[in-house]
């Protein structure tokens, strides 16, 4: 179970499937169509479909749903506070990077089910493949900055700076941007769950 925490609350539960995970860090498969949960307000509105001043005054709960964006390949560097993500286009060949900045994960095992959480710092970086850049959700991360006793991110600077050192590796077209993965294709055998199993919704570690 992929998570991502908000102040000790679940916002997003995604079943992935494990690829490989040695030294380099955790690599995991989202396929598309596979069941998830996101956290919405009582009237079933997400957190950027309202001002965030009104999301931090409103309840929440936890809406089933599924994933319908593409396949999704998520590398989380083993203590790095970001993850890159490989998305994909319409063909199913690679179409960019987008690293996420997040708190680095911290990893649950109950047995039958187990996870890693972060906590996403919502500002990202956008890379293509000829190596330009640009941030993303900039303004949302502004935004939230301005209620720090509601807000998750603490430290504005090490989140810019986590992020300008992640940009110096892709402008330069070192791992995890020097292709590697880029061709990655999941074995036909991989199914798509029909549910979240049993214990995805254990209190986060974090």
């Amino acid at each position: 179970m992929h998570r991502n925490v908000r102040n000790g609350r679940i916002g997003w539960v995604r079943p992935a499937r494990v690829v490989l995970d040695d030294d380099r860090g955790l690599l995991l498969w989202l396929a598309p169509g596979s069941p998830v949960a996101n956290e919405v307000a009582a009237d079933g509105r997400g957190m950027r479909a309202m001002p965030f001043t009104e999301w931090v005054g409103t309840s929440y709960r936890l809406a089933l749903g599924r994933w319908n964006g593409p396949g999704l390949l998520k590398f989380l560097p083993t203590g790095a506070a970001h993850s890159v993500w490989w998305f994909r286009d319409a063909r199913d060949g690679f179409s960019h990077w987008y690293v996420n900045l997040e708190e680095p994960g911290i990893r649950w095992d109950d047995g039958p089910v187990a996870g890693v959480d972060v906590v996403d710092q919502d500002l990202d970086v956008l890379v293509r493949p000829d190596r330009r850049w640009e941030w993303k959700d900039e303004e949302e991360f502004v935004e939230r900055l301005a209620f720090p006793d509601d807000y998750w991110v603490a430290d504005e600077k090490a989140v810019r700076v986590e992020g300008e050192r992640v940009i110096v590796l892709a402008e330069a077209g070192a791992f995890p941007f020097d292709g590697t993965w880029c061709d990655f294709t999941p074995p036909a055998e991989w199914g798509v769950p029909d549910e979240l199993p049993l214990g995805w919704d254990r209190p986060p570690v974090r």
